[in-house]
């Protein structure tokens, strides 16, 4: 435990003063709101209970979470419904880029619960609303930030084919704490889907992030980092834990704002491309401010 950070009587850490939310103040975020009401769709801001969710719409974007909001798949860190899903949607590709052109974006994030019960994970649903996206909103960037898949190279390459700009997939956790963590995810096998995304498609940057404050040390955060490079990893993204709901995983440790800017540096001096590090930072979370070399983009 660090020494700045908050502990409270019972041994569990008080929320403290760097962990702000604060509610929106503009009418874009209730434009966002109904919006999103409007065609149906599912954001993971709301399913997962993501603290930016007022400064996101507030600023007039949104993480689309495609594929239902029921996910296979109960881990011990997420507020997504474990339930068994509803069959897919096949008219949502569009919804979304409709969503998108309407909103004006010039990044947008795609993300999905976990579909184990379909052959190929869902994969062909991102595919499908990427090239809805390409053909509604030309120009645009897209990033994907999907499920393992199970690991299967076939649903990797039916996403990657469609041609995203990021492929994002999260390592989550350190090693040690990953089966407590995650639900039927593997440490090791995610490692794996982000090695299969560059060989499969090299143009693409790849993106992975890690939560702190689930009891990591030091060394193993490292050693997740180096780890995540040695599979060719690009942009890392570095948050803090919050437990959403008393059913979850407690946090153990507040990480105080020079840790993360710590972290950070100990990044990009690996070799990330772009890196996020903050206590309230997340997967999608101020996403645009990368833009990745392709298809006629600047860095």
């Amino acid at each position: 435990m660090t020494a700045t950070a908050r502990i409270a009587p019972a041994g569990r850490p008080r929320v403290p003063e760097w962990i702000r939310v604060h509610l929106p103040t503009t009418p874009i975020f209730h434009e966002t709101a109904s919006l999103i009401e409007d065609l149906r769709l599912h954001t993971v801001c709301e399913s997962a209970k993501c603290p930016n969710r007022w400064e996101c719409w507030g600023r007039g974007t949104a993480t689309f979470m495609i594929a239902g909001d029921r996910c296979t798949r109960a881990c011990g860190f997420c507020a997504v419904t474990t339930a068994k899903p509803f069959a897919l949607e096949a008219d949502e590709p569009q919804r979304v880029a409709d969503a998108v052109r309407r909103m004006q974006l010039e990044h947008v994030v795609v993300t999905a619960v976990a579909r184990d019960d379909l052959p190929d994970g869902g994969a062909l649903h991102f595919a499908e609303t990427i090239r809805a996206l390409r053909e509604t909103c030309p120009g645009i960037v897209i990033e994907v930030l999907t499920p393992d898949f199970n690991g299967q190279r076939a649903s990797l390459q039916t996403v990657l084919d469609a041609g995203p700009d990021v492929f994002n997939h999260n390592l989550e956790t350190v090693r040690r704490l990953t089966p407590s963590v995650r639900s039927r995810a593997t440490y090791d096998r995610s490692l794996e889907v982000l090695a299969m995304a560059k060989q499969i498609d090299p143009g693409a940057c790849t993106k992975s992030g890690i939560m702190l404050g689930l009891g990591e040390t030091e060394a193993e955060v490292q050693e997740a980092l180096r780890d995540l490079r040695r599979v060719g990893c690009d942009i890392v993204t570095i948050g803090q834990y919050l437990q959403p709901t008393l059913r979850h995983l407690p946090v153990r440790e507040f990480v105080p704002p020079e840790r993360f800017a710590h972290w950070a540096e100990i990044a990009r001096r690996l070799g990330f491309t772009h890196v996020a590090s903050g206590p309230l930072v997340r997967s999608s979370y101020h996403a645009d401010d990368f833009r990745p070399v392709r298809r006629g983009l600047a860095s």
